[in-house]
């Protein structure tokens, strides 16, 4: 009984140590191959449409969710003299976000709404600054979106970040009392997509896996 139960554990001990060593060689496998981060999120060129003269919104068709091309009319204001002046799609696009009704009052460079091109969707990843010198422009990416966890998206790296995110943050990190704790720093690096489903939209989180 004693030599059954000896040989059961080493065994048992056996599998222990092998299962180790195969997750040992595959996290060392994806340090050694790979940069990985899941602060990542999907984006697009916000453009904004903006009022250019003070004046009352006296037709508007930009609903969220409906698409125009450069150039097309999305409404138009009706100023105090008169006027009535055209609101044009600055870029092809879809509206994602309406600020103004119809009869509202508007007044010069009062936001009106966004626009975003969803068929150009990238992503933009936050790499940490001890990996960045890893990251190479053209490296291929396997990229997950939270909201389609079962689909893999193939991208590669478009461009990468010349400053650390905290750069352009409205409260940067002070570092003038003597109990400064000394925190990693992110770069964003913009990765393409190849393809991808029509489900995505602006804003949705993602995990990327960057080749080295």
């Amino acid at each position: 009984m004693k030599t059954s139960r000896l040989i059961l554990l080493n065994i048992v001990l056996a599998l222990v140590i092998v299962a180790a060593g195969i997750g040992g060689y595959y996290y060392y496998y994806q340090q050694a191959n790979y940069v990985k981060t899941d602060d990542a999120r999907v984006e697009g060129e916000l453009v904004p449409l903006v009022s250019e003269m003070p004046g009352r919104v006296k037709s508007w068709k930009g609903e969220e969710g409906a698409s125009f091309k450069k150039g097309d009319v999305i409404g138009k204001i009706e100023t105090a003299e008169g006027q009535s002046l055209e609101v044009k799609a600055p870029a092809d696009g879809t509206i994602i976000q309406n600020k103004v009704q119809k009869g509202q009052p508007v007044t010069p460079g009062q936001p009106m709404g966004s626009l975003v091109d969803l068929d150009e969707l990238y992503i933009v990843a936050n790499i940490e600054e001890t990996d960045y010198k890893d990251v190479k422009e053209g490296a291929d990416v396997k990229i997950t979106v939270d909201a389609a966890p079962d689909s893999t998206i193939e991208g590669k790296v478009k461009q990468r970040g010349l400053a650390t995110a905290s750069t352009f943050s409205l409260m940067p990190q002070q570092n003038a009392s003597g109990d400064y704790t000394k925190v990693v720093q992110r770069i964003p690096v913009q990765i393409s997509m190849d393809s991808y489903p029509d489900s995505l939209v602006p804003g949705m989180n993602a995990t990327i896996q960057i080749s080295k």
